[in-house]
């Protein structure tokens, strides 16, 4: 089974994904910058000088200057799968984006994120994320 360990945790786990998405699309760091433990890494293979990005303050700062290179970004995220031991779990999700760069141009990726989380004080967190292309810029 795909999705495995206690419901309300899997829940959890997948708002964690939606307010991710959410921050994304609100443009928001304080929604964004919510889903990431202090002591995360953020792995982007995809993107030149943000290949391994280690820190909440980092991450969140390596994420407001990709940001700033597009007036319009839209995420939006499905679960691949969710499994959850105790306080920690591994997920798979993908993403289809929809971006404009500063000069117009359009780019539609889509991806996979390969996750770590933990669960401190009764919230999810991001640990570690690995983005994986799968199609497009």
């Amino acid at each position: 089974m795909s999705f495995t360990g206690n419901f309300e945790d899997r829940l959890m786990i997948r708002e964690l994904m939606d307010t991710y998405a959410d921050g994304v699309n609100q443009r928001s760091t304080e929604i964004w910058a919510s889903t990431w433990a202090e002591d995360s890494e953020w792995n982007l293979t995809v993107v030149p000088g943000m290949e391994e990005l280690k820190g909440k303050k980092d991450i969140v700062n390596g994420w407001e200057q990709s940001m700033a290179l597009f007036p319009f970004v839209f995420m939006a995220i499905s679960p691949g799968y969710i499994r959850v031991t105790g306080d920690t779990a591994t997920a798979r999700s993908y993403t289809a984006e929809v971006a404009v760069m500063q000069d117009g141009t359009d780019l539609r990726p889509r991806g996979q994120y390969d996750d770590e989380l933990v669960k401190i004080d009764g919230k999810w967190f991001f640990k570690r994320r690995t983005f994986i292309s799968l199609h497009g810029e």
